[in-house]
C-alpha cells in the first residue's frame, strides 16, 4: 500500500533536511505506533522496515522509545529455553 501526505513544500524541505529520508521517518512513526497499540508484532516490525534480525527490531523500538510487549506467554517460552538450554 502506497499513502499520499500533503504538506506545504516549504515544511515538507525543512523536515527533510532535519530528518533525512521523510518517507522512511513516517513509515518509522507509524510502524512505531502500531507496535506501541498492540496492532503489529515484533516479527511485523522486521518485515516492514526490513530490519535484519529481532534484535534489530528491539533496538529500533527502544530509540522510538516503545517498550516491548513481553507477555506471559513469551516469559514461559524463554524460561523454557532456558531449561533446554541448562539440560544441554
Amino acid at each position: 500500500m502506497q499513502i499520499t501526505i500533503e504538506i506545504p513544500d516549504e515544511i515538507a524541505q525543512r523536515l527533510d533536511q532535519t530528518e533525512g529520508n521523510l518517507s522512511r521517518r513516517f513509515l518509522e512513526l507509524i510502524v512505531a505506533d502500531a507496535y506501541g497499540c498492540g496492532k503489529i508484532n515484533t516479527a511485523e516490525v522486521r518485515q516492514i522496515l526490513q530490519l535484519p534480525t529481532r534484535l534489530s527490531a528491539h533496538v529500533f523500538l527502544k530509540q522510538m522509545g516503545i517498550y516491548l510487549n513481553y507477555d506471559e506467554t513469551e516469559l514461559e517460552q524463554d524460561l523454557q529455553t532456558l531449561k533446554e538450554f541448562r539440560v544441554q
